[in-house]
């Protein structure tokens, strides 16, 4: 029975277990043996939380057999934690060597309010260094393969998350995405993957890349099970200022609402400057199969224009280094995490640290940071970057009066493969090409599986305004609805 429950739904396994058809604690086992049994040709995981995992799945149980409601919709259902949350129980390295063993003395806000709803915590993913990455090789814990072939990169900075979900060790997963890292492995492993408004999940305890661009969110192999985990997840967190004060947008009622397949009344745009030239043909002609089928479900697709999408990978490479150089500067040998004690001063203690325990991504980031800072270019760089920004928010805000949302390609290519662009920087950035545009505005989008390429999957984004998640749920529901299930060739140790 191992093998059923780990290719079950996050819903499915929910009601199960509040039925007590099968107990929280041999769901959690099952994923274990799971873990135990593949992960050695994935490496999604950097920390499995054993026995943590199945005493938080035990608690369950003993709630159900007690009479007492569930805590929350996905109590007892197992999930995979990006390692760029805080987790008191368990290291937290962002995957990086200056954080090696760090243990933090409190939970994210995410990770409280996982535990808070009975959620099992399987364990820590492994992720690109401090989310600085699009394929997961920047890990300095080594390479995540992808499910579908492990000789291929599964996206990042969440690789972990997506290639845990891919390969069946578990049913939901939580990354973060500051230019696409949430997206983009979705894409590549065949997932879904949302990247919320920002704001509209806490950021508390979330170790920061870029402090206005990075968001947490919810990744799960189906539309439904992500939208129960964006309620689990989402809302106001007094702990975290950018916190939005207001509801969470009602994502699993849209998900619902969208399985039955009709879309008849909403527009959707698709943004001319994230299609034709740049993608893959198979990438471009799985997105033309795709507004065919939104058309047949009802929808009115129209194209509209975002004329300085353009210069959003420009403005994302100033902007995020520039914050990934301030944030960065407290890992100075002092307080917590690596010391290499070289050297009579502080200062040479800080650098032979920082040269020890940051990698070369980090490395790359901050002085490119630093630099677009740095005095007589702080306005010819920095400022001018933030000016795209609003320009961009702008084309967002006039689109989105003539569609109720968006979409485009995920990623302008499939997973490619591991070392591909290791060495070519920005052949590496224009992964992002079509991700980034949200993060600058700080609006909502998702990826869903829209079929394969040579074999791989593809993936389609949608997006949509500021708390518009649900109905860009409802779109992704009722396309989902439309197709099989993506699913990986078996993984060999």
């Amino acid at each position: 029975m191992s093998a059923d429950l780990t290719r079950m739904t996050a819903a499915d396994l929910a009601s199960r277990i509040h039925s007590r058809e099968v107990s929280a604690v041999e769901v959690a086992q099952a994923h274990l043996d799971r873990i135990a049994a593949v992960d050695g040709g994935v490496h999604a995981f950097l920390h499995v939380a054993t026995d943590a995992a199945l005493a938080s799945a035990a608690l369950v149980d003993d709630s159900l057999a007690a009479g007492s409601a569930p805590a929350s919709p996905l109590a007892g259902v197992p999930l995979a934690l990006k390692d760029v949350f805080t987790t008191s129980d368990m290291p937290t390295t962002a995957g990086s060597r200056i954080l090696e063993g760090w243990r933090p003395p409190y939970d994210a806000g995410v990770t409280a309010r996982l535990r808070g709803a009975g959620v099992t915590i399987l364990g820590k993913t492994n992720m690109d260094e401090f989310a600085m990455g699009s394929s997961t090789e920047y890990s300095a814990y080594g390479v995540t393969r992808n499910p579908w072939d492990a000789s291929r990169v599964p996206g990042g900075s969440g690789g972990g998350s997506a290639a845990a979900l891919a390969a069946f060790e578990a049913p939901l997963a939580i990354g973060t995405d500051t230019g696409g890292s949430i997206r983009q492995p979705a894409a590549f492993t065949g997932t879904v993957g949302v990247k919320p408004t920002y704001g509209g999940v806490s950021r508390y305890g979330l170790i920061a890349c870029a402090s206005s661009l990075d968001q947490g969110g919810p990744c799960a192999r189906t539309v439904l099970d992500a939208a129960l985990l964006h309620e689990v997840i989402g809302g106001h967190d007094p702990l975290d200022s950018t916190s939005i004060d207001a509801p969470v947008p009602s994502v699993v009622a849209a998900a619902r609402q969208g399985a039955d397949g009709d879309l008849s009344g909403l527009r959707v745009g698709v943004v001319r400057e994230l299609t034709g030239e740049g993608y893959q043909p198979g990438v471009q002609a799985s997105f033309d199969a795709a507004l065919r089928q939104l058309e047949k479900l009802g929808a009115d697709v129209v194209e509209v224009s975002c004329p300085h999408f353009e210069y959003g990978l420009a403005a994302y490479y100033l902007i995020l280094p520039s914050e990934v150089s301030s944030n960065l500067a407290r890992f100075d040998a002092m307080r917590y995490g690596l010391r290499v004690s070289e050297g009579a001063s502080a200062e040479a203690v800080m650098a032979a640290t920082r040269e020890a325990g940051f990698g070369p991504e980090v490395k790359r980031r901050i002085i490119l940071g630093t630099y677009a800072l740095s005095s007589g270019y702080y306005d010819a760089y920095y400022g001018q970057a933030q000016k795209v920004r609003t320009l961009i928010s702008r084309d967002f805000a006039a689109a989105f009066t003539h569609a109720d949302v968006l979409v485009s390609p995920a990623t302008p290519t499939t997973a490619f493969p591991i070392g591909d662009k290791v060495d070519d920087p920005l052949a590496m950035y224009l992964n992002d090409l079509a991700t980034i545009p949200t993060n600058l505005a700080g609006t909502a989008a998702m990826s869903v599986p829209s079929g394969l390429s040579d074999g791989l999957p593809v993936g389609l984004q949608i997006m949509a305004p500021a708390l518009g998640e649900a109905v860009m749920y409802r779109v992704a529901a009722a396309y989902e609805s439309t197709r099989e299930p993506l699913v990986a060739p078996e993984v060999s140790r």
